[in-house]
């Protein structure tokens, strides 16, 4: 198989060329791209393949690809923008930003267990429907009206959807627009970053196609199978149906899907783009560095089981999060523990590394293994990148 690889790679980083190439040749992977920085500059910025199943559209330098979860670190820096402000206090209670938020027993829960997967709200108290997931108000009412599904505070379980509704209606609330349109005028479009939660239609056009996995079915990930569950003991995969079945994410190819604002769910990037905005976080741009400490800084126990990957993810038995970032709990960022940023299913993958002044970016459309280090494609990428830098200077801590 032939590949041709677009782009630039600098000296000494032919590595990562390499092993991009063998995750097309070997690894099965249809349109990717990858892009990296160290010291504030590019050492990596590659394109490859198809964005569309059929081959008839080649993957460009500009190819946008939905992200899945790795939405959740551009989600996660919105409210860490707004608390370096001033605007929003981490621990005080979310209802004094969203009122309507107090019902149902969550008047005290503060805005850090939002981005710490600890307030209990997986899912709404009733399924919404096909759809629902595209109307804001109807998902962030519903998610107001629900008592948590185990007393918050107390447990970590991770909040597949949820999560961008909890913090985007914050951020709404704090900054009086959308996420998506808070995120685009005050962090992407000032860097020039090609990194959307919200595609306007005109962007469209630029758009992959995901497509499923060598041997799998769906281009998105299937929700558990099952009759619709009432509480986390019904069944051992009720907690990952209530995470991901109750708010269904439909047609991630659909002009709709791309358009509408899921901050936990439907971002779409280019690498170059992700990883213009983690060189910022690695080099002391956006973020302070008391700030950026804060919010790598892990909220649980080292050994506190996460109630939903547990069951989802075997590697992930155990997982204690941030403040809306992966820990790098598996090396999945490389050797350095302090590294930080976000996977999403199916594969793509990004990250901060302050310490080695490092950036990173994967995204691709042939769905993988996961968000918590298995894909094995952006493991080797990463793992290229640290023995370039090892060959050339910089080490992991």
């Amino acid at each position: 198989m032939t590949v041709r690889v677009h782009g630039t790679c600098a000296p000494g980083f032919e590595r990562v060329r390499e092993e991009f190439v063998r995750n097309f040749t070997e690894r099965g992977d249809l349109g990717a791209s990858v892009a990296a920085t160290v010291d504030g500059a590019f050492v990596v910025d590659l394109w490859a393949g198809d964005a569309d199943r059929a081959g008839t559209r080649p993957w460009e330098r500009d190819t946008l690809v939905n992200i899945y979860s790795t939405t959740k670190g551009m989600t996660a820096l919105c409210a860490h923008l707004l608390a370096e402000r001033g605007a929003l206090d981490l621990d005080a209670p979310v209802a004094r930003y969203w009122p309507e938020f107090a019902q149902a027993g969550k008047a005290d829960i503060p805005v850090r267990w939002l981005l710490s997967h600890r307030s209990g709200l997986i899912a709404p108290s009733e399924p919404l429907g096909p759809g629902a997931v595209h109307d804001w108000q109807k998902a962030t009412e519903a998610l107001a009206g629900t008592a948590p599904w185990w007393p918050p505070g107390t447990a970590q379980g991770y909040h597949a959807v949820t999560f961008g509704f909890l913090v985007g209606e914050v951020v709404r609330r704090v900054t009086g627009v959308s996420l998506g349109t808070f995120l685009r005028s005050e962090v992407t479009g000032p860097l020039g970053a090609d990194v959307f939660v919200g595609t306007p239609a005109s962007e469209h056009r630029r758009c992959a196609d995901m497509a499923s996995a060598v041997g799998g079915a769906g281009s998105a990930p299937d929700p558990a199978p099952g009759p619709p569950v009432r509480g986390l003991d019904d069944h051992p995969m009720a907690p990952v149906t209530l995470a991901f079945q109750y708010l269904p994410l439909s047609d991630v190819n659909g002009a709709a899907y791309r358009s509408a604002e899921i901050p936990a769910a439907n971002g779409h990037a280019t690498a170059r783009g992700l990883a213009t905005v983690y060189r910022e976080l690695a080099c002391g741009g956006l973020l302070a560095a008391d700030t950026v400490e804060r919010l790598r800084t892990r909220q649980g126990g080292a050994d506190e089981p996460d109630l939903v990957l547990r069951v989802a993810t075997p590697l992930a038995e155990t997982w204690s999060w941030g403040l809306g970032f992966m820990p790098n709990q598996y090396g999945q960022a490389g050797p350095n523990s302090r590294a930080f940023g976000h996977g999403g299913a199916g594969g793509s993958y990004a990250f901060a590394d302050p310490e080695n002044r490092v950036s990173y970016a994967y995204t691709m459309n042939r769905m993988g293994a996961g968000t918590s280090g298995e894909d094995q494609r952006s493991i080797h990428l990463v793992g290229a990148l640290y023995k370039a830098l090892g060959a050339l200077g910089p080490q992991g801590t």
